[in-house]
């Protein structure tokens, strides 16, 4: 029997059981308190801090959606999620410091926590909560799609797809149930220079096995020239829409739950420096990486549509990569999934735990049992990830564009609640009510395209949900 058939399964079982090494770890050396559990006790140092962020916003998407979106658009991808990447680093920090200054002062553990103190409703607070876990749970089904689809490929679909979803979801269930944010954060170390190195090391193997870099462009430029224009093929990238696209990604990752919460857990405001100075450093060497790989395979793979440019990635190591460097690859790839998905599950058990179960259902639960909810909600929103996941209903940047879409109609409210003053709650209900309903009149087209003027829907709908707070409290001052 051939032993590369066996290499895969090598590679995977050694990196699950490592992650499960670190779970057990962590929950011997833990306290049995929610401080400790969603957030590591709030002692995270800059290295770990810097890898976790990265990590968790490092998913499937930036690796089979950016792979995908190469193909189907071209290298113009990479130079707006690039720009996104630097803005990025900017909120992290400006956003990042109020949200840890006001978790030490105040002792949150979750968004809804703070904006509930910080405008004084509980009302807002269940709405925020809501929006967060409504619009996450797509994003979060994209992880074990992603692994799915690249376990699928890489053993010539010897894993099927949802069974290999299933059992990396299992895994991280087993370590996040166990350790916590601290066992998340430690394996996103790992998990992270996984990623940067392996991602690398993809892009040369493969291109080697082309010709080399300048090669593989030239050959997919004399197939497809529009790859490698601004506008991308079918002049996807508009002036309006590379701009949409960009503000999109830069309003909705500070509004992801599980990046969110990372803002807490510094011991102190250096390490959120430290990440603001080197997240747009490393987003722009590491995206070119996908973008490339999903040009290339206009090469071997011509006329793919839909869902299946989303496997791209994975059907290129296949092709040009020998079985243990596609594999190695593999557990990069694996490892932005993971760190993806973990850090979800453990955000909104937190959430559902602090905001609705405490709040309103066992106000005097112990420490303990308050942990021990989280502990179930982790497997219970793990389980509803897989629902979604069973049958994939469009193509990953589809999922992730509608899911960043409801999340970035948060930022307003979040940036009101850090740095205005005298916000009538009620504003910012009716701004998050107004942004979400317009993006369910855009998705079902009562709401005609041409109200967009050109952009994404994100632009029309930050707007409106922008000036309802604005003009709201000029009006309360003048009244």
């Amino acid at each position: 029997m051939n032993i590369d058939n066996f290499i895969p399964y090598l590679f995977i079982a050694a990196y699950l059981i490592f992650t499960l090494v670190i779970g057990i770890a962590t929950f011997q050396a833990q306290n049995n308190t929610p401080q400790e559990y969603f957030l590591a006790n709030r002692k995270i140092g800059s290295i770990v801090l810097f890898f976790t962020l990265a990590a968790t916003n490092f998913s499937s998407f930036a690796f089979l959606g950016f792979a995908g979106a190469g193909y189907r658009v071209g290298i113009s991808y990479y130079p707006m999620m690039a720009f996104s990447g630097a803005f990025l680093g900017v909120l992290f920090y400006l956003i990042g410091y109020k949200v840890w200054l006001l978790g030490q002062e105040k002792g949150f553990i979750t968004p809804s926590e703070l904006i509930a103190e910080r405008l004084g409703s509980q009302s807002l607070k269940i709405i925020f909560l809501a929006v967060m876990v409504i619009f996450t749970l797509p994003y979060l089904a994209l992880q074990p799609i992603g692994a799915g689809y690249l376990l699928e490929n890489l053993t010539n679909g010897q894993i099927p797809y949802f069974f290999g979803a299933t059992v990396l979801t299992f895994a991280i269930v087993i370590y996040v149930f166990l350790g916590g944010m601290r066992s998340v954060a430690l394996t996103d170390v790992l998990q992270g220079i996984l990623m940067f190195v392996l991602m690398i090391v993809a892009v040369f193997t493969i291109a080697n096995s082309l010709g080399g870099i300048t090669a593989a462009n030239r050959a997919v430029y004399e197939q497809l020239p529009e790859l490698f224009s601004r506008q991308g093929v079918d002049n996807f990238f508009t002036k309006p829409k590379w701009f949409s696209y960009m503000i999109l990604w830069v309003l909705c990752v500070p509004m992801f739950p599980q990046m969110f919460m990372r803002f807490y857990i510094p011991k102190t405001p250096t390490p959120l420096k430290v990440s603001a100075v080197l997240y747009p450093l490393i987003t722009t060497i590491i995206f070119i990486c996908p973008v490339l790989i999903g040009v290339w395979a206009h090469i071997p793979f011509p006329n793919l549509v839909g869902k299946a440019t989303d496997r791209v990635l994975p059907m290129m190591l296949a092709e040009y990569t020998p079985v243990w460097v596609a594999s190695f690859v593999m557990v990069g790839a694996l490892a932005a999934f993971m760190s993806t998905l973990d850090s979800q599950l453990l955000a909104l058990s937190s959430m559902l735990t602090r905001d609705v179960y405490i709040s309103y259902l066992r106000p005097n639960a112990s420490l303990g049992e308050q942990t021990l909810i989280g502990r179930v909600l982790i497997v219970i929103l793990a389980i509803i990830g897989l629902i979604i996941a069973y049958n994939p209903p469009s193509t990953i940047l589809a999922i992730a564009q509608v899911a960043f879409t409801g999340l970035a109609v948060l930022f307003p409210t979040v940036i009101a609640a850090l740095y205005g003053k005298n916000i009538n709650p009620l504003n910012c209900i009716l701004s998050i009510i107004v942004g979400e309903v317009m993006l369910i009149g855009f998705q079902l087209n009562i709401i005609p395209e041409s109200f967009t003027f050109g952009f994404l829907p994100v632009v029309p709908i930050i707007t409106f949900s922008t000036l309802i707070i604005v003009l709201g409290s000029v009006f309360s001052k003048n009244m």
